[in-house]
């Protein structure tokens, strides 16, 4: 008999709070795992989703892509992971369009490309910051239709490679990855955060930090980062308006690749003439290079030996799947060099 599986429903559209209650037990396709989860993690594409009632495809429905826990079960296929080991997990439901494959449940499955075992240094909470973060930065920097950087290594310092990438908004959750990532393929990164931040995104190895409030912020990037490498590009891990359009003009002024990446499809009109940009899909690493050498070789010895660092720092807000709403809630009002996280257990 399969253990008792429960979620927190969007039982309708635009519909507040989420309703909990008993659901299927997963059952993993060959190339999927399923995991119990211990943790979860909130990120605004949950709020957006509930409120505005785009992407979801019928009700009721499953919100989610961070998880962190054991795994319960492998498909046929599998042979990297095993049931008990300690995972962190990229849930790929909005690829998949399964609500099976969404976090906020207590048993959930997803493709085990996107997935690592969380050495005993990393708590479920702390690993839990990751999963998104990680895939989305990945694609962005690795994918060869984005920056096209070369892959991260772990073990080692990587090779200097010449090159120096901008990552606007360093403090965020995929740019606090994007900024690791980076660094651990040998290329310098610059980075933009309030100034409260500064020793933040340093500490996550940054070289150069900028303020992106101040006056002339682009002149001033663009000052710094002439004659320091190859300009590799820039990944707006922020993708509004005005930060599109700031980085965009960087790459303009700056000899070198005329690309941004994004997290967001960038709005027309927002992007320098001259310039290309494109958002980025994370799931898409699941089916190419990027997923195995990022997840599968990256990720579980980086945290072993600390050069990935779980960042930006867990908030915890509660336990159990009745306190979704209220981190989905906080998430929304807005958090800064936090990531807010949901105990299951």
């Amino acid at each position: 008999m399969s253990p008792q599986n429960r979620a927190a429903y969007i039982t309708a559209p635009k519909t507040h709070p989420f309703t909990v209650k008993d659901a299927p037990f997963p059952s993993p396709a060959a190339h999927e795992v399923v995991v119990r989860a211990h943790a979860v993690a909130i990120n605004p594409v949950d709020w957006k989703i509930q409120d505005y009632d785009f992407f979801v495809e019928s009700y009721p429905f499953i919100l989610g892509t961070d998880a962190a826990g054991t795994i319960e079960t492998v498909g046929s296929s599998v042979t990297s992971f095993q049931p008990g080991d300690r995972v962190i997990a990229h849930m790929d439901g909005l690829g998949t369009h399964d609500i099976a494959n969404n976090a906020y449940q207590t048993y959930v499955k997803t493709n085990a490309t996107l997935v690592a075992k969380l050495p005993e240094n990393v708590s479920y909470t702390d690993g839990v910051v990751l999963p998104l973060a990680l895939s989305t930065a990945s694609a962005g920097l690795f994918e060869k239709d984005f920056l096209g950087l070369p892959l991260p290594v772990a073990g080692k310092k990587a090779e200097d490679t010449g090159k120096v990438v901008l990552v606007w908004g360093g403090s965020s959750s995929v740019g606090a990855t994007a900024v690791q990532l980076a660094t651990a393929a040998g290329v310098k990164v610059a980075t933009t955060a309030s100034a409260h931040n500064h020793q933040f995104v340093r500490d996550l190895g940054a070289e150069f930090v900028f303020d992106h409030t101040k006056d002339g912020v682009v002149d001033e990037i663009v000052a710094a980062l002439k004659g320091k490498g190859e300009f590799a590009g820039v990944y707006d891990a922020i993708s509004v308006e005005d930060t599109l359009k700031k980085s965009s003009q960087v790459a303009t002024a700056l000899a070198g690749k005329k690309f941004v990446a994004t997290v967001l499809p960038p709005p027309e009109g927002s992007i320098a003439d001259g310039v290309s940009a494109n958002g980025v899909f994370a799931v898409s690493i699941a089916s190419n290079e990027v997923g195995p050498a990022v997840w599968g070789k990256f990720v579980t010895q980086a945290l072993k030996d600390g050069s990935l660092k779980t960042k930006p720092d867990a908030l915890v807000v509660g336990k159990g799947l009745e306190k979704i709403q209220e981190g989905v809630d906080k998430n929304k009002a807005g958090v800064s060099a936090k990531k807010i996280v949901v105990e299951l257990d």
